[in-house]
């Protein structure tokens, strides 16, 4: 029987934290962050990452798991996070994972072995000597010869993505979007995603009242405080939303309230994305936020001992 998680998901500001720290009064539960901004350190504002009075509420991973200078891939996540699963299993407690990057979900989803075709670099070095050379368009055409269906969804500016399509057609013989893709029922893990739903203009609300205290919390100042401690503003952590959007500000070009209406429009946005992919996700069970935090905790609960006992 495969060990059963649980995981609260759902877009920025729908309340993931309250509703997974409620969990705790009823189940043994320890948290892994599934957030690819709260896992670095040093950024905790602009990231929304638990107070430590929350975070003294049950035990927590992968938080403050990477420094902010760090290339973090979603491979190392998902060895990372699993690692953190098996501890809280032999433990006889309950995982619970919470955060809304979906990347990361479906890695943890997904069979530990699978990390698709290995890479070669040398085939690599020499499509994007080519690009190089010839600009990107001329490696997309290629890939238009040899598959057509992943070169219709790649933008030839895409180029990570357009030399890997390349790369494993080469390899293997088949085109990239032949590959059979595992699916979730192979992975090591029962996960039950949970998603706090909020009405669109609530949710938006809920977005824009967030980063007007991030930004009274001192967000600008926790970004300065990164390009002092010698963080480059290129670096992985600095896309984050709310960081790479103050950058300007801080070096005098863009007003303050500009830049967090930025911060407010691009949160939105990828509210918008995380619950387009939520939706493709089967699993998912969508609850009312309107009703409250108990009565989300309530169906939670509901549903992990049916999956417990029913199976």
């Amino acid at each position: 029987m495969k060990p059963l998680i649980l995981c609260v998901t759902g877009p920025t500001a729908c309340g993931k934290t309250g509703v997974s720290l409620a969990l705790a009064a009823h189940l043994p539960i320890e948290i892994v962050c599934m957030d690819s901004m709260q896992i670095y350190r040093s950024m905790d504002i602009g990231t929304a990452k638990p107070t430590a009075s929350e975070k003294a509420v049950c035990p927590h991973h992968m938080l403050d798991a990477a420094a902010p200078t760090q290339q973090y891939s979603v491979a190392a996540y998902a060895r990372e996070a699993k690692a953190c699963i098996a501890g809280i299993l032999d433990r006889s407690r309950v995982p619970v994972l919470v955060g809304g990057t979906g990347m990361y979900l479906r890695a943890l989803s997904l069979p530990i072995h699978y990390g698709g075709i290995k890479g070669d670099a040398a085939i690599r070095r020499r499509y994007e000597k080519l690009a190089d050379e010839q600009g990107n368009q001329s490696v997309h055409d290629i890939l238009q010869t040899k598959d057509p269906v992943t070169a219709r969804r790649l933008h030839p500016n895409d180029l990570r993505r357009v030399v890997r399509a390349l790369e494993v057609h080469e390899m293997t013989g088949t085109p990239l979007s032949a590959q059979k893709m595992p699916g979730y029922e192979e992975g090591d893990y029962r996960i039950l995603p949970f998603v706090p739903e909020w009405d669109r203009p609530t949710l938006y609300r809920r977005i824009d009242e967030r980063v007007t205290k991030m930004i009274e919390e001192g967000l600008a100042d926790e970004v300065q405080a990164l390009l002092d401690m010698g963080v480059d503003k290129n670096a992985q952590s600095m896309q984050g939303l709310g960081y790479k959007e103050l950058i300007p500000y801080l070096s005098g070009d863009t007003p303050l309230d500009e830049a967090a209406e930025l911060i407010r429009l691009r949160t939105r946005h990828y509210a918008k994305r995380q619950l387009t992919w939520l939706r493709g996700d089967e699993r998912v069970l969508w609850m009312d936020a309107q009703a409250g935090t108990a009565a989300m905790v309530d169906i939670i609960l509901g549903k992990y001992e049916e999956n417990v006992h029913g199976h």
